[in-house]
């Protein structure tokens, strides 16, 4: 566990579809339909009410961030956000990336949500470097406390042992573990 002012840090080597905390963050598509990676288990996981209340929705633009409820999942919410394909780094994706994570806590304090879990959006068929995705994350979530101080806790739940040791790399350079 980390600390950045209030909130505490975590990174977790699992599946973010089991974690217990007020909101899980799903790396969706644009139609919000379900798809391969985080995106299919959210949706296997939580069941057909998320793929419901995702048709109502209507889709989501790249880096903005819509709620669902979670389902049959242990969270309570379900935060869908988009991240960008990336091509080649010259085309705003950085910027992208991190109104994902940035607009997935904005509505996460919107709704009055404590905690929230993110998987490393935009690393899979996405494409997107994994050492520089991650330090866009940790970039957007400590803007995000610094500007806003709302959210207790963040988990940052990674699915394979080599992103988990990446994000660990990355919070012992910019942190003391408490």
């Amino acid at each position: 566990m980390y600390k950045y002012g209030k909130t505490k840090l975590y990174i977790v080597e699992g599946d973010i579809t089991e974690m217990k905390v007020d909101s899980i963050v799903n790396a969706a598509n644009n139609t919000l339909l379900g798809g391969g990676g985080v995106d299919g288990a959210i949706h296997r996981a939580g069941g057909p009410i998320i793929l419901e209340q995702c048709k109502k929705i209507g889709g989501c633009p790249t880096g903005e961030a819509r709620i669902t409820t979670a389902g049959n999942m242990p969270s309570k919410y379900v935060i869908h956000t988009v991240g960008p394909v990336y091509k080649d780094g010259l085309k705003g994706e950085d910027k992208l990336l991190y109104n994902a994570y940035y607009n997935s806590m904005k509505l996460a304090k919107k709704y009055e949500l404590k905690s929230i879990a993110f998987p490393s959006i935009s690393t899979g068929v996405y494409g997107y470097p994994k050492g520089e995705a991650s330090r866009v994350a940790l970039k957007a979530v400590m803007n995000f406390i610094d500007d806003e101080g709302y959210i207790d806790e963040v988990y940052f739940v990674l699915f394979s042992s080599e992103d988990y040791q990446l994000y660990k790399k990355l919070m012992e350079q910019n942190f003391i573990d408490d």
